[in-house]
């Protein structure tokens, strides 16, 4: 089986997205990208406590890397297109993956993306986002529904974490992009220093 990692919210989507793939017998990492303070404490607490549940029902240690993503936030809110903001913010989230993914001999990506779910997930934004990086990506939700998500993970014992309260991410922009080109996404980058953003994200994360 192969190894990967495996882009972790404190939502509902992703540990069931997990779970698929431990089921399946893959070795996993997490990694989890911190935008505070444009959240609270409360989606990292989510996703220590799935990864607890997780690491239980499969016996895998499965390491969690916190990124700290808060800083490019900033940057991409005062230098680029607020329009495309989340499409961006996807990108540095797959680039910071793959950094972590390469020092880790990881060979694939994972998501818990289920298409048009959300702006970010529509096909056009997918494709936008996802061409950031090399690495082959899974997505074993993309054809499911919500309610059959849900349904997995109030199975697996994650869905009471993933609805406590919390604070959603205030960087999204109010009117986010449903469409996106890589054109325009390309233009949008010459605004800012890519690499350097990256490295400085993936130097400061933090192994728990």
């Amino acid at each position: 089986m192969a190894r990967g990692v495996m882009l972790m919210s404190g939502g509902i989507d992703s540990p069931v997205a997990m779970h698929y793939l431990l089921r399946q017998g893959h070795e996993l990492l997490a990694v989890h990208m911190d935008n505070r303070p444009f959240t609270d404490d409360t989606p990292l607490e989510k996703v220590v406590d799935h990864l607890t549940v997780l690491r239980r029902q499969y016996g895998q240690p499965i390491p969690l890397y916190v990124v700290p993503h808060g800083t490019t936030q900033t940057t991409l809110m005062r230098e680029t297109d607020r329009h495309v903001g989340c499409v961006l913010c996807r990108r540095f989230m797959w680039r910071s993956a793959e950094r972590i993914a390469e020092r880790e001999g990881a060979s694939f990506l994972v998501t818990g993306e289920a298409l048009g779910q959300v702006a970010s997930q529509t096909l056009s934004n997918m494709r936008s986002a996802t061409a950031s990086v090399r690495l082959p990506i899974v997505r074993p939700l993309v054809g499911l529904d919500k309610q059959e998500i849900e349904a997995v993970a109030k199975s697996i014992g994650t869905y009471g974490i993933s609805t406590r309260p919390g604070v959603c991410c205030q960087a999204v922009p109010s009117k986010p992009a449903t469409r996106s080109n890589l054109v325009q996404i390309l233009r949008e980058e010459e605004r800012i220093d890519v690499d350097q953003i990256v490295e400085d994200c993936v130097r400061r994360a933090l192994v728990l």
